[in-house]
This record gives structure tokens, C-alpha cells and sequence, in this order.
């Protein structure tokens, strides 16, 4: 006890780390129960832990070393996670959409803070801070609710990764602001110079030279060595850029984009993420250690006028810089309320913008307090985005603006309204809507399709496709497709709150298609139904169900008995995967006690190998019947009493369980 009191005394920091993790852990456990981001948990821990609130922890500067390692772990794993092709399938979306929501945002926080008082340098700063978005919090958040697929989750993405880029260049911008280079275009010479350098020096290493780095560590298959190399390759990298003048968070971006196209990228991140979390979290408690509390109760009324202009701002840049892509206004308007937050990669600006003296202490007080409420307030907005967008687009302005919008599509629809009767109407054209519709063309079932991605719709209609564009939810799209007069309609969609919205809508027109309607979770069937769909199917059951299907007949259960049980769960709306064991009605299947297997010869010779089965006595000795035997690429059925079994044969066989496994022994090499 005594030498830990001392060890602790010696090194401050020992005391730090209980101090920071054990606050963090308690912090993180109540923000877990109001479904609060842990980052904003690691801030308010850093808060509480700070000079402003507790004074738990003192020595603030290994807290500041320990946070710089996270933030090049973060850029690290973001470069790795970078794929150029993934890229290039939603170019248009990060390139265009992107960059018309970051840098109209700056144009217009840059005019704002000009009003307000601030020098043009720090006005541009203060820009490049509000442009920014947390892909931490949005992202995570877009996973759990199972919406990173659908439309709008795929260009908020794209948004998100064009900010994960151009963060580079605002980082190399910085210093400019801050008066550090007398002549900004030597500056930006030198700066592109030395980009190009390090670009070309990344190709080529990623070309040449780190897959065959990677592959000769990757066959020691010593996995010590394996981290040991993704360290310091990810460190040497982004100390060669700062040698060159250049940020380490550069440098770690541009490591993880080397690795990224190797064939090792994906362990690499396995192996670095539980790392990255840990010292990442040290960068949330430093920024947050660096905010007063009571700062905030004083200036409350300030900081929420800030805080609402914020969220206003990005929200209609955001909004506008989607639907100027070609979105729809659903769609972007949930967009806009999705990443109006100000992110991690401004919190790493803004220290940034303090050292080098662009940030006033009171300023960068504002702008903390600012950031952690527009992170605090994500979680609830991002929940309920899709019955917020349908209230805003159903206020006076919005409804018109959507109006003449949706009259606009239905000139452009070039279908043939009155050759429409006892159709399909296909809602959604992911990978269950382009099945349908291929099964539907080779069954000769008249078809239409409704879709929602513009891009989708104009290569699509080119390849001659019955598609159109629009909002299933909007009975005019609906009209158009005559669902009055089509037998069936299917919702192929992944997000749940529109597919409803889409349900009610047709059968508020009309009773007579057939709905059917595909969902991720069992507990959207009952309320799907109430609103008039006549089947739901739930993808978590309809995968249980296959792979029972095919644990049954690998017990060789008749395939009547196995498609008249699964027939049996949906009838009952999967009522037996749903409920408890003590209160299920079990059903009762005959599982025969036998098994068929195929089995290796491994031996030259033994009790059954070249042996004739006449003499090896295996029916007699072992209840075992050879049904096939394997020899050189030909397969053997009639199975003679003077057949052998040699060394290399693939045998298949029925019988018990237990003695299949004493007549594998017998082939296998001991």
C-alpha cells in the first residue's frame, strides 16, 4: 500500500487516469440510460474533472500528449477505412454536395462573425469551425437505427467524408490565418509543393512497396509483429509530414490511406480500434477540461441565441446544398437534420485556433459551449428526423415549394397511365425491389417501379426500365402509377417511418392492391398491419427461418415436415421465435437418428481400405451403408460387394452418428 502512495506521488499521473477513467465510467454509465453519445459523456467527465469544475486532475499536459496520440489514431483508422472506390459510386454527392454545404457554410459564418465584431482572419476561422460536422456521433447513430443505406443516410455519408477530407486542408490554412507566413503565396507554393511530394511518395509506397512490407509480416503470422508494424508505420509517417512542415494529422491520414489499398487494411483496423477508442477518449476529456460550466449558466441566454443560429444556418445551408444534387425534399431536409452539429474535427480546430492565438479564451468559451449543445441535442433530433422533415415540408411554404416539385416530376414521367391495370408496383429499387422486378420481367407480370434516388432513376429508365421518380407518400406519384388498379403492391424500403407512411397513404386510396411489405424487425409487423398491409415480412426472422430450413435438412427431416413448419411460424407471425420457452406451442418434428456425411480416406491401408465391402463387413459391423464413393474426379453410385476403398477416395455415407464418428477414426491419419 505504502509503495502504491508513493508510486502515486511520483507519478501524478497514475491518479490522473483513476481519476479520468473512473469519473468517465460512471459519467458514460447515466448518459447511457438518456441515450447520450459517449462523447459528449468524455466531455462532460473532462468538465467536471477540470481546472473549472472539480480539479481532479493535475497533470493537464500528459492529458494533452495522451490526446494528440488519439486524434492520430482517428486520422490513422479514417485513411484505412478510406476506399477511393466506395468513393467514386457516391462521387457526386461528396464532391458537389459536399463541398456546396462546407464552403457556403464558411462564406456565410465567415459574413456573420463579421457583423458581429470579429477581424476577417478570425471571422474565416470561425467558418472553417461551423463547416464541420461530427461523423462520430451521426454515423454511429445512422448504424444502430439501420439507416446508413437508405437515401438519405448514403448522402449524409458523402457529405461527412468530403468534411473528413478537406479537414486536411484547413488545417494547413490555419497557420496562414494566424499571420505565422508574411507571403500567404510563397505559402501556398510551398504548401502545394510539399502536398504533391508527400502525394506522390504516398502512391508510390502504396503501389510498390507496403503490400509486399505487409505481406512478409502478415506470413510470420506473428500478430505482436502484425501491430507492431501498423504503429509505426502509422507514427513514421506523420513524423516525416511534420518534419516537412506539414500537420501529424496529415501524415497519420495519409499512413491509413497507404494501408488502405493493401489487402490488410481491414485487420489493421481491427487491430488499431480498441487503441484508437481509448486514447481518443483522452482527447474529448482534454477538450472538455478546457470548458467552464459556469460560464455557460452565466451566459445562457447568448449561447442559445448562438446556439439556435448555428443550427439554423447549417440546416438550411445543408438542406440546400442536398437538393441542389438532385435530391428529393424529404431527403434533404433530413440531411440538414442530420449534421448541424459542430463536430470533433472543429474541437481539434479550435485548440489549433487557441494556440495559435485566432481564439480569444471568451471566444473559445462561446464556441465550446456552442459545440457541446449542438452535440447533446443530435441524438434527439436524429431519432425523431423523419417526423420533423414531413411536419417542415407540410408547413405553408414547404408544402408549396414540394408541390410544384412533385407537378414538375409527374411532367417529366413518360408511362403510359391507361396500359397500368393488374399490375405490380414495386416502392424502392435496392437489392429486394431489382430482384422483384427481374423475377416479375421473367414471370411476364406488368411492373412499375418507384424510386427515390435520382441517379438510380435516370440510368435505370435509360436501360429501359418502367421507372419513375417520387415519393411513394404523395398520392400524386401514387396516381400516376394507377394503384387504384394494380393487384399488388410491394414496399421494399429500408426506413420504417416512411414505409408506414407509405402503407397508409395506398390504402387511403384504395382498397384493392394486395400491400406486402418488407421490414428489418419483427415489431414493425403489428403496426404495419393495423395501417392496412396484409403481409409483413421481417428480415431478423425470415434469415432465422432459412437457417433453420437448412439445419433441418441437414438432420434429413422430410422437406414437406420442414416447409409445412416454417409455414406454420409465419402463420403465426413468428409468434415461436418472439415468446419464451415456457410459453410456446411446440411443434413436434420426427428427427430421424441418422446422418449423411462425406468422408476422407487419409490411409494406405487398415481394416476397411483395399479391402473388398463384402469382407470389411461394414453394414454388418457398423450399421454404416456406402451410398457413393469419390475416385478421380468420378463418382461411383453403384456400389458393388467387390468395391474397395482406397487411399484419396471421398466416401458418402449413412448411418448413426456415433458410428460414422468410430468409422471416420478407422480412414483418418492418427
Amino acid at each position: 500500500m505504502l509503495n502504491f502512495i508513493l508510486a502515486s506521488a511520483e507519478m501524478p499521473m497514475l491518479s490522473d487516469l483513476v481519476w479520468i477513467f473512473g469519473l468517465a465510467t460512471l459519467v458514460i454509465l447515466v448518459f447511457m440510460r438518456f441515450k447520450v453519445p459517449t462523447i459528449i459523456g468524455f466531455l462532460f467527465t473532462g468538465a467536471l474533472a477540470g481546472p473549472y469544475g472539480l480539479s481532479l486532475v493535475q497533470a493537464s499536459t500528459t492529458v494533452e500528449v495522451l490526446s494528440e496520440i488519439g486524434v492520430i489514431l482517428l486520422l490513422f483508422v479514417i485513411g484505412m477505412e478510406f476506399s477511393l472506390k466506395s468513393l467514386m459510386a457516391i462521387k457526386k454527392a461528396v464532391f458537389i454536395g459536399g463541398s456546396l454545404q462546407v464552403f457556403i457554410t464558411i462564406g456565410v459564418s465567415t459574413l456573420l462573425a463579421s457583423l458581429l465584431g470579429f477581424e476577417w482572419n478570425v471571422a474565416v476561422f470561425i467558418g472553417f469551425l461551423i463547416s464541420l460536422s461530427s461523423t462520430a456521433i451521426v454515423l454511429k447513430l445512422l448504424q444502430e437505427a439501420g439507416q446508413v443505406n437508405t437515401i438519405s443516410g448514403r448522402t449524409t455519408l458523402a457529405v461527412l467524408i468530403f468534411q473528413d477530407i478537406v479537414i486536411v486542408p484547413l488545417m494547413l490554412f490555419t497557420p496562414m490565418l494566424a499571420g505565422e507566413s508574411d507571403n500567404i503565396a510563397l505559402s501556398l507554393f510551398l504548401m502545394a509543393a510539399k502536398g504533391v511530394a508527400v502525394i506522390a511518395i504516398t502512391i508510390v509506397t502504396a503501389k510498390y512497396l507496403m503490400p509486399q512490407l505487409l505481406f512478409r509480416i502478415a506470413k510470420t503470422r506473428n500478430e505482436e509483429l502484425f501491430l507492431l508494424s501498423i504503429i509505426v508505420i502509422c507514427f513514421a509517417i506523420a513524423y516525416l509530414t511534420s518534419l516537412l512542415g506539414l500537420s501529424l494529422g496529415l501524415g497519420a491520414f495519409l499512413a491509413g490511406l497507404i494501408i488502405s489499398e493493401s489487402d490488410y487494411s481491414h485487420h489493421a483496423t481491427g487491430k488499431i480500434l480498441p487503441f484508437r477508442e481509448v486514447f481518443l477518449s483522452f482527447f474529448f476529456v482534454s477538450v472538455g477540461m478546457l470548458f467552464d460550466i459556469t460560464f455557460l449558466f452565466k451566459n445562457i441566454g447568448v449561447i442559445l441565441l448562438l446556439t439556435l443560429l448555428t443550427f439554423g444556418v447549417k440546416f438550411i445551408i445543408t438542406t440546400l446544398s442536398v437538393k441542389a444534387i438532385g435530391q428529393n425534399f424529404k431527403d434533404s431536409i433530413i440531411v440538414g437534420l442530420s449534421i448541424f452539429q459542430i463536430g470533433e474535427f472543429s474541437l481539434l480546430l479550435a485548440k489549433e485556433g487557441m494556440r495559435l492565438n485566432l481564439l480569444d479564451p471568451v471566444t473559445y468559451q462561446y464556441f465550446l459551449a456552442i459545440s457541446i449543445l449542438t452535440m447533446t441535442i443530435t441524438p434527439f433530433l436524429l431519432n425523431n428526423r423523419e417526423k420533423l422533415a414531413f411536419k417542415i415540408i407540410n408547413l405553408p411554404v414547404s408544402s408549396r415549394l414540394n408541390k410544384r416539385f412533385s407537378s414538375k416530376i409527374s411532367q417529366t414521367i413518360a408511362l403510359n397511365e391507361d396500359e397500368l391495370k393488374d399490375h405490380l408496383v414495386i416502392i424502392g429499387y435496392g437489392l429486394n425491389g431489382r430482384n422483384l422486378s427481374l423475377a416479375a420481367k421473367s414471370a411476364n407480370i406488368p411492373y412499375v417501379i418507384i424510386e427515390m434516388n435520382p441517379e438510380t432513376v435516370k440510368v435505370e429508365s435509360s436501360n429501359g426500365e418502367p421507372i419513375i421518380y417520387g415519393d411513394a407518400a404523395n398520392e400524386t406519384v401514387l396516381e400516376h402509377v394507377n394503384i387504384n388498379k394494380a393487384r399488388v403492391a410491394v414496399v421494399a424500403i429500408s426506413n420504417a417511418d416512411s414505409t408506414k407512411r407509405i402503407v397508409s397513404t395506398i390504402r387511403h386510396m384504395s382498397s384493392n392492391p394486395y400491400i406486402i411489405v418488407r421490414t428489418r424487425y419483427v415489431n414493425e409487423i403489428e403496426e404495419n398491419i393495423n395501417l392496412g398491409a396484409n403481409e409483413v415480412i421481417p428480415e431478423e426472422f425470415e434469415t432465422s427461418i432459412e437457417i433453420f430450413y437448412r439445419v433441418l435438412d441437414k438432420y434429413l427431416v422430410a422437406r414437406h415436415d420442414i416447409e409445412s413448419f416454417t409455414e406454420e411460424i409465419r402463420s403465426h407471425n413468428y409468434e415461436l421465435f418472439r415468446t419464451p420457452l415456457s410459453t410456446k406451442t411446440q411443434t413436434k418434428i420426427d428427427l430421424p437418428e441418422i446422418n449423411f456425411v462425406c468422408l476422407k480416406v487419409e490411409k494406405d491401408s487398415g481394416q476397411y481400405v483395399n479391402v473388398a465391402l463384402k469382407d470389411a463387413k461394414i453394414r454388418d459391423l457398423l450399421g454404416i451403408n456406402i451410398v457413393a464413393i469419390k475416385r478421380n474426379g468420378k463418382t461411383i453410385t453403384d456400389i458393388k460387394a467387390e468395391q474397395t476403398l482406397k487411399f484419396g477416395d471421398a466416401v458418402y455415407v449413412v448411418g448413426k452418428p456415433d458410428a460414422i464418428e468410430i468409422f471416420e477414426k478407422e480412414l483418418e491419419v492418427d
